[in-house]
């Protein structure tokens, strides 16, 4: 397995209830997340769905990210999804255990590929 930090943010509907973590394994946090198999506020609240995530080179960045986002107010990370997920669709496709593209994600990916021909491998 390859780690990858990670600030996310769950959500249990739109402009509802959220929580912000961290993370080196976004695909099996969110999986025990949905699952409700740690006892806390996320399956005390039915907190599930993934609406935001972004990727940091390390885990101590990671980390300050998560803290700084911890204490914004609710409209500024509200702004935050919306610029990223604007239907707030949860990003975990639970079938396949796997991340989605955000709105957001593919709209980028369709410009890179209008501009520079085929968008970058993934992986």
């Amino acid at each position: 397995m390859t780690k990858r930090p990670c600030v996310y943010i769950l959500a249990n509907k739109p402009y509802g209830t959220l929580y912000v973590g961290v993370t080196s394994d976004l695909e099996g946090r969110v999986s025990v997340h949905k699952q409700d198999l740690i006892d806390g506020f996320t399956s005390r609240y039915g907190i599930h769905r993934l609406v935001y995530y972004e990727f940091m080179e390390t885990m101590e960045e990671a980390i300050r990210r998560e803290k700084r986002l911890k204490k914004w107010n609710r409209a500024w990370k509200f702004r935050l999804i919306n610029r990223m997920n604007p239907e707030w669709n949860d990003l975990f496709d639970e079938c396949w255990g796997a991340l989605c593209n955000g709105p957001a994600d593919d709209e980028r990916l369709r410009i890179m590929e209008a501009h520079h021909g085929s968008p970058p491998a993934r992986g």
